[in-house]
């Protein structure tokens, strides 16, 4: 099936994600420890890499065990670091950025998370773009920013209970539709359950 001209390919589409969760990492980091706003940031940050996985695991690790050598131990390695991710997150959902856990938490979490991206970029991604053909990996970056729209936000964080943050909607609430053109999280009255 030939791709849609307009379409990125799932490279540059995951690369965009890996992007701007490092930048929501660095937002989190430069609050002041018990900041309430850390917990709106951080439930925008558990949304992205939710989006991230779910997109991943529907699309991504299936491309990389049909054309990719060695490919299903890629994907399971890689279905595994988000299974961890996903014990992180329900840990530190738990947490107030009061807490003295918080900031420990939060920085596996960082940890973790940079590396897996990382061996995704310097390993995975090449491995498949050498693999696939240029119509089948803007195929996958359609069906991954799909698959992304449709996985819905974090619930954790109440909005009456953060105060606005600067360059973040804030304090409406955020609705399912994903972020909106700037990348900000879009306000609205969709669903809030995962």
């Amino acid at each position: 099936m030939p791709s849609d001209r307009g379409s990125r390919d799932v490279i540059d589409v995951l690369t965009g994600d890996h992007r701007r969760v490092k930048e929501m990492f660095v937002r989190v980091i430069a609050l002041p420890p018990g900041d309430r706003r850390r917990r709106y940031v951080v439930a925008s940050v558990i949304t992205e890499l939710m989006r991230h996985a779910e997109a991943e695991e529907k699309y991504l690790y299936p491309a990389v065990r049909a054309h990719v050598p060695d490919g299903d131990r890629l994907a399971a390695e890689k279905i595994a670091d988000h299974a961890l991710t996903r014990q992180t997150i329900n840990e530190l959902d738990g947490l107030d950025p009061s807490d003295a856990r918080f900031d420990e938490v939060f920085r596996r979490l960082i940890g973790a998370t940079r590396e897996h991206l990382a061996d995704e970029e310097t390993n995975l991604f090449p491995r498949l773009a050498g693999a696939c053909d240029t119509d089948t990996l803007h195929d996958l970056g359609t069906k991954v920013e799909r698959a992304r729209r449709a996985t819905p936000v974090w619930p954790s964080v109440e909005p009456a209970d953060v105060p606005p943050l600067g360059g973040w909607y804030g304090p409406g609430p955020v609705d399912h539709r994903g972020p909106g053109l700037d990348g900000r999280p879009a306000t609205g009255s969709g669903p809030r359950t995962w």
